[in-house]
């Protein structure tokens, strides 16, 4: 048993155990006083539907020089980001013994597949919502900038490329624009998210699939535990933007006993929010498609910020056995629990989000084979 465990951590495939961390606290904003970080007031509410999915974060460590690299979230109880803390609110342990260690923000350029929903059986509805749904889809590409790629998809009963990866948002932004009002046709819904993740797998860094969809599926070979299924097995989170709620307001104005209001919405609403969560990413919803700038805002805060953390292992252990991180938030005066607290003076609930196991031997020196 020992020998296929060691064989395991070999290999590379190992398993990173994300701990999260619920504190209630009370913070600074740009600074820290008399024990407490405190920060701008937050709006009481997710942006977002549903639970958060589980984060997916990034440990990294270089053989050659003993450094373990940490990307970490920490984010209130509405899964904003939680800004200004420095390095000595940071205590860092590695099989329980306290690192030294630096701290810094790491705002990443992205990698973006923009997957656009473009038809269905109903395509007078269809030619209303196009509209709304290329509005959707040029406000995200808007906000990306230098370093950022985008790579504009749209499915009906298949899924077409419209723009490969690039940097150019102006190219993109014609893709978007060039879509014509869409024909009648079955919408795959399923088999593109799995296509869609294959696609993804091989691009590196950070990266994700924004779906703007309706959530409908009237034709798939693949079965919604499928998709399930390809998301959580998948390293490319799916953000959702729901057009469900709009397609639905729409039809019971337009077409009031059309085929479209008979739609089970709550079922598609709903394995959209799944979609969303069981890819560690989010699902909002698009009710008001004028201007979506806080929704995106918060998608892609939550996609590109970190906190890296940065130490030189003191552990003396084998290569192949398992270290464990813990990670908390201190008062650098005291040691103890920082709290975290809002221009108001109220307390901040939150979170810690990242990888607390690693393998040395899964990250090999240059020109040896793990």
């Amino acid at each position: 048993m020992q020998q296929e465990a060691t064989s395991s951590f070999l290999t590379r495939c190992f398993v990173l155990t994300s701990l999260i961390f619920l504190a209630s606290i009370q913070p600074c904003y740009g600074q820290t006083s008399g024990g407490s970080a405190r920060i701008a007031a937050r709006p009481p509410a997710p942006l977002f539907h549903g639970p958060q999915g589980k984060q997916r974060t990034e440990i990294h460590f270089d053989p050659n020089t003993n450094t373990v690299n940490l990307k970490m979230l920490v984010q209130d109880q509405n899964g904003f980001f939680i800004p200004d803390l420095h390095s000595d609110n940071f205590a860092v342990y590695e099989n329980g013994v306290r690192q030294q260690a630096s701290v810094s923000v790491e705002h990443a350029p992205v990698t973006i597949m923009l997957l656009i929903e473009h038809g269905g059986r109903t395509p007078a509805l269809e030619r209303l919502l196009d509209i709304d749904i290329r509005s959707t889809a040029r406000q995200l590409v808007a906000l990306l900038g230098k370093g950022d790629r985008v790579q504009v998809s749209a499915y009906n009963d298949a899924i077409r490329t419209l723009t490969g990866f690039t940097e150019d948002m102006s190219q993109a932004e014609e893709a978007i624009d060039s879509m014509s009002p869409p024909p009648s046709s079955e919408i795959d819904l399923y088999d593109t998210i799995i296509a869609a993740t294959k696609g993804m797998s091989s691009i590196q860094g950070r990266k994700a699939i924004v779906l703007i969809s309706t959530g409908i599926n009237t034709f798939s070979k693949a079965s919604y535990d499928d998709v399930r299924s390809a998301v959580r097995s998948s390293d490319t989170p799916i953000y959702v933007i729901s057009m469900a709620k709009r397609f639905h307001d729409v039809a019971e104005l337009e077409e009031p006993s059309g085929p479209a209001t008979h739609i089970d919405w709550r079922t598609a609403e709903r394995h959209l929010e799944e979609i969303g969560r069981e890819s560690g990413a989010r699902t909002y919803s698009a009710e008001d498609t004028t201007n979506l700038s806080a929704i995106y805002d918060d998608l892609l805060e939550n996609l590109r910020v970190r906190y890296v953390i940065s130490y030189r292992s003191s552990s003396h252990e084998p290569p192949d056995v398992p270290r464990q991180v813990r990670i908390e938030l201190v008062d650098p005066r005291t040691g103890g629990p920082l709290r975290i607290v809002d221009s108001n003076g109220r307390a901040v609930p939150f979170r810690l989000f990242y990888e607390a196991t690693y393998v040395p031997a899964a990250f090999a020196r240059p020109g040896t084979q793990p």
